[in-house]
């Protein structure tokens, strides 16, 4: 089913009118809430290599297929994204300035989960589930109205400060509890094997300009190095020095179109000692070398820089 179609129920004819007015412009668009943009595409997207951090993306308008491993996710007006952990990965966008894509992307406030998941843990005893870093899952009526309701907050300021926290509570609430919400609670969680890797992702992500090699990583892990090496695969779908070394990327991409580095200033903010190096492998995972892509991000959405930087490093 197409978005045409589905844009033939009234709560979904609804959040597309409000979103495309509360996104006028390409790329994210700021809200009241600080963990909440709306997100706007005009054109198609090819295959672009990106980072998501931890969050949701409800896409309500257009179409999103990520690939990650050998698996695609579909998400779209049938389908919401869901990532625990941050995961870099490829994707491709369907849109067009008729029917532009039209989304919301939660960034994930984990006080918030923490919150919802002790009192889940209290009410609610079903069966624990696997962990996973992302999935999609289908959108269900609950979920849409419930984000038709939280749209209809952000277009009146006062709606927004005070209404619109409890109503991403309850977004929050329809996914934890949803087809697959027991695989983000139990992410969340952070326990076992899922908790030793997410824990030396946050120690990558916090420590990028630093010296970090697989014995060491293993090591804070409590690990042997091939069984880190084997649940680190498991978990984010690559090797723990692919990880690394595609986080320093994009976070160095995101300083030069952001807080207008220089190439080599990136490269050595991210850990990287040999500017040859960083070049010879930033054009490997991006197809154009440094200043082109920062150029061609620039060109493409003729954005304000963090803007920019944003759509293609968070969440787009």
């Amino acid at each position: 089913m197409d978005s045409s179609r589905l844009a033939q129920n009234p709560w979904q004819q609804a959040i597309i009118a409000l979103l495309g007015t509360l996104a006028p412009n390409e790329g994210y668009n700021l809200t009241a809430l600080d963990d909440v943009r709306l997100l706007r595409s005009n054109r198609p997207l090819t295959r672009t290599p990106v980072l998501y951090d931890p969050g949701i993306v409800i896409v309500c308008q257009g179409r999103k297929r990520g690939y990650w491993g050998d698996t695609t996710y579909l998400y779209d007006a049938q389908h919401y994204l869901a990532v625990s952990v941050p995961v870099p990965f490829t994707m491709e966008t369907d849109a067009s300035a008729e029917e532009p894509l039209l989304a919301l992307y939660f960034h994930l406030d984990f006080n918030l989960a923490a919150e919802l998941l002790l009192q889940l843990d209290e009410l609610d005893h079903s069966e624990p589930a696997e962990p996973k870093g992302l999935y999609a899952s289908p959108m269900d009526a609950a979920l849409s109205q419930s984000v038709l309701r939280l749209l209809e907050a952000l277009a009146a300021p006062l709606d927004s400060q005070i209404l619109g926290p409890a109503l991403v509570r309850e977004i929050y609430f329809r996914i934890l509890t949803g087809p697959q919400g027991g695989s983000l609670r139990a992410a969340l969680t952070a326990r076992g094997r899922f908790g030793r890797i997410s824990k030396a992702l946050r120690r990558i992500h916090t420590s990028l300009g630093e010296h970090l090699d697989v014995e060491h990583l293993a090591s804070e892990a409590n690990m042997s190095v091939p069984t880190f090496h084997a649940h680190f695969k498991a978990i984010t779908h690559t090797s723990p020095m692919q990880y690394l070394k595609s986080t320093r990327l994009h976070q160095a991409r995101l300083l030069m179109v952001r807080n207008g580095h220089s190439v080599a200033m990136a490269a050595a903010q991210v850990g990287y000692e040999s500017g040859s190096q960083f070049s010879r492998e930033f054009k490997r995972l991006f197809g154009l070398t440094p200043r082109d892509e920062v150029a061609r991000m620039k060109a493409a959405f003729a954005l304000p820089p963090a803007v920019v930087g944003a759509v293609f490093v968070a969440s787009h």
